[in-house]
């Protein structure tokens, strides 16, 4: 199989990192970073996918349609197009359908935890009519692939519904806790939570979920307005997870990536920009 990487960013660096010493090559196109990484050459789209077998389109969730309509005159028939963009069903579904025109063989992939540090072995979920040829494939290069399901959608309905719940929380943490630092009672708010829940370590999760949204909100917020469209699909209210949408973007965009310490220097940190 010869891999094209449509979006080159941390999904897309992460397996080609763990692939590598599989003796699986790669090429990658990014039209936002041309930075080469793990031996993979950044190349045109077209030369990306001239000879590709398969491919892992990775990109941000709102740009998961446009990257499929933009690659699909490039496709060489029979490629197995692996979406792994964290979208709504319906977005999976339009995308699929561009795909199938171009004589692609599209599979529902979802990533359903950090990339890092398991890389390419990161669990991933698969449905669609071409889940289980997927499956072998990525099984094949030692990636831990399951199917759930003979529907496109499938996959990406359980990446959505749990990150009502993930990314949510994140925005949780970011609200609760920027507040009782901005009041000054964070030692009282913290001491109760542990008294109410001490299997969690507060401050822990806490510093790691600001970090997260720091990081990475803008490409997490896009996620969550796909969720947001997901559960409208369903008839149900999409309020609260709108609102962490809000959230993950407004923190992302203040500009402190790689941020360093504790959770009450990262919320001071995020308070000061705010």
């Amino acid at each position: 199989m010869t891999l094209a990487l449509i979006g080159f960013g941390e999904a897309g660096r992460a397996f080609a990192e763990g692939l590598a010493p599989q003796g699986q090559s790669a090429l990658a196109f990014d039209p936002r970073d041309m930075t080469p990484a793990h031996g993979v050459p950044l190349v045109t789209r077209a030369e990306a996918l001239a000879g590709a077998t398969a491919v892992f389109c990775l990109v941000t969730a709102d740009q998961a349609c446009q990257a499929a309509q933009d690659c699909a005159p490039h496709l060489r028939p029979g490629t197995l197009w692996f979406d792994g963009n964290s979208c709504a069903p319906e977005t999976k579904r339009r995308a699929a359908e561009v795909i199938h025109a171009a004589g692609g063989d599209y599979v529902d992939m979802a990533i359903m935890a950090p990339v890092h540090p398991r890389r390419h072995r990161t669990p991933v979920l698969l449905s669609g009519p071409l889940a289980q040829r997927g499956c072998e494939v990525l099984t094949g290069w030692g990636m831990q692939a399951r199917v759930v399901g003979a529907e496109v959608g499938q996959a990406s309905s359980v990446k959505m519904i749990r990150s009502v719940m993930v990314k949510g929380l994140e925005a949780l943490h970011a609200e609760c806790f920027l507040a009782a630092r901005k009041a000054g009672v964070e030692d009282e708010v913290i001491g109760s939570l542990i008294a109410s829940n001490p299997q969690v370590d507060w401050p822990v999760q806490g510093a790691y979920n600001l970090e997260r949204m720091m990081s990475h909100g803008p490409r997490r917020a896009a996620e969550m307005r796909e969720v947001a469209a997901t559960l409208r699909d369903l008839g149900l209210n999409a309020a609260l997870t709108g609102a962490a949408a809000d959230w993950q973007d407004r923190i992302g965009q203040l500009g402190l990536k790689d941020a360093k310490g504790d959770l009450w220097a990262r919320a001071d940190m995020i308070l000061h920009r705010l």
